[in-house]
């Protein structure tokens, strides 16, 4: 276990006016007084009945492209790995003061009182990891287990798809850094994952806006063409910056010949780099930071703190950058990792009509093709 300094143990307290828009365990939401104007024709829409349809735009009126939000010159996406948001941040709200609201894990008595049943019908009680190390099984977001623990939106089946190791959960105690990017900014507590499966077919619907049918993660997705382009596409085509910032590997390589276009490999750096660029004003437009898929990603069976540890890093090397009063940073995991999460996600508008690839041992049925992943 690393240990940690009087001073990263101190609460981090930034300005709340700050521009960062940083959460954990789901994504980054929009500032807690009031809808930015971005968002307000997505809740007109929904009020009036409507929905966002894939490649909508918040604007009709506008063309793609068009900056809305001229306060905000640098976007910074940094995705971590396979943690629900009950797994990371259920605790809030009877940790956070101001936080109170935030539907997290619930308590009778002195006990968290969220279960699951295992394949006996004995109930197995959310219960605190007892290290921040991963170390007493690993919890399955495969398809079918991940489509077992949903339970047709019942989301009681966790335990019968990974064991009890699904139901354990950490806290403040061992997040501290994590805990106070929630007391002090905004927070995405109903965020998804865009599909209930592995790492590549969720950070395939991020790059892509679809998993064009994958449902694992395997080789099958570097043979799988994008068919409708990537984010990194649309950036080119509206003349906007971007840059990949890696540890260990860059995860935009899942998608075939994503680095073809002329230039896009000169766009993939090393961390490293980051930390200098940042420092210097030299931020990108948008960025996308990979951590180290092996340490400091938080998955299994890594020690989350080395996580936390690498997201302070990032987060403190922009606040003391001279861009920082014009970046927006958001933070997310691609998926649940197979940890238990109370609140069943809504079904998802289908971004094609590409149906679910099965894998050997793959089971595909009608409840899978628009089931949303975990928040």
């Amino acid at each position: 276990m690393p240990a940690w300094s009087t001073a990263e143990r101190k609460l981090w307290r930034p300005a709340r006016r700050s521009l960062l828009r940083g959460a954990a365990g789901g994504a980054a939401l929009v500032a807690s007084a009031g809808l930015p104007a971005w968002a307000k024709p997505i809740r007109a829409a929904a009020a009036a009945g409507g929905r966002r349809r894939p490649d909508s735009l918040p604007f009709p009126h506008l063309p793609a492209g068009t900056a809305t939000m001229n306060e905000i010159e640098h976007i910074v996406v940094l995705i971590m790995e396979n943690h629900s948001f009950d797994n990371l941040l259920g605790m809030v709200p009877l940790q956070v003061p101001g936080r109170e609201r935030v539907d997290g894990l619930k308590l009778r008595g002195t006990k968290v009182a969220n279960f699951n049943l295992d394949a006996d019908g004995k109930i197995v009680y959310a219960q605190p990891a007892r290290s921040p190390c991963q170390l007493d099984g690993e919890p399955s977001q495969s398809w079918n287990a991940s489509h077992e623990s949903y339970g047709n939106g019942r989301n009681n089946g966790f335990v019968r798809a990974s064991g009890p190791v699904a139901m354990r959960f950490w806290d403040q105690t061992v997040l501290p850094f994590t805990y106070s990017l929630v007391e002090h900014f905004p927070l995405g507590e109903r965020f998804f994952c865009s599909t209930l499966a592995q790492t590549y077919p969720n950070r395939r619907f991020f790059f892509c806006g679809t998993a064009s049918g994958l449902t694992a993660t395997d080789k099958a997705t570097f043979s799988v063409p994008a068919a409708n382009g990537t984010i990194f596409d649309r950036l080119d085509e509206h003349h906007i910056d971007f840059g990949i910032y890696y540890q260990d590997l860059a995860s935009w390589l899942i998608v075939p010949h994503v680095t073809t276009p002329p230039g896009r490999t000169a766009r993939m750096k090393h961390m490293d780099q980051f930390y200098s660029d940042v420092a210097a004003g030299r931020l990108p437009r948008f960025t996308f930071l990979d951590p180290n898929y092996t340490t400091t990603s938080e998955e299994n069976p890594q020690d989350i703190q080395l996580g936390e540890r690498f997201m302070s890093k990032v987060v403190h090397a922009l606040m003391e950058a001279p861009t920082w009063k014009n970046t927006a940073l958001f933070i997310t995991y691609d998926e649940h990792g197979g940890y238990y999460d109370h609140v069943p996600p809504p079904r998802a508008i289908r971004p094609d009509s590409i149906d679910p690839i099965p894998v050997p041992g793959t089971w595909v049925g009608p409840m899978t093709a628009t089931a949303s992943g975990s928040r």
